[in-house]
């Protein structure tokens, strides 16, 4: 499902316009972007809980050539399901 999709579905449940539902859709990308950046993590309840864990540096081997390179630190998002999204799933 792509973005444009979801909003359209969206918009139908809530009953407001596209533009809105694309407004508060991309509000919403936006904060949790903006949270996840400062270090922050976000539960909702039931969904799950987006966080940002720390990669330490470590040596990696381009595919390509073979040559042995250093990758850096890192940090990276993640997203860990509630057990209510786990339980919908299962079904």
């Amino acid at each position: 499902m792509t973005k444009a999709e979801f909003i359209e579905r969206l918009s139908k449940k809530t009953k407001l316009s596209k533009a809105q539902t694309a407004r508060i859709v991309d509000s919403t990308f936006e904060e949790v972007a903006a949270l996840m950046k400062r270090g922050d993590s976000i539960a909702l309840t039931g969904f799950g809980t987006f966080h940002v864990t720390k990669r330490q540096a470590r040596k990696g081997r381009n595919p390509r050539t073979g040559a042995i390179m250093k990758i850096p630190a890192s940090r990276v998002p993640r997203f860990r399901a509630g057990k209510n999204l786990r339980a919908a799933i299962k079904k």
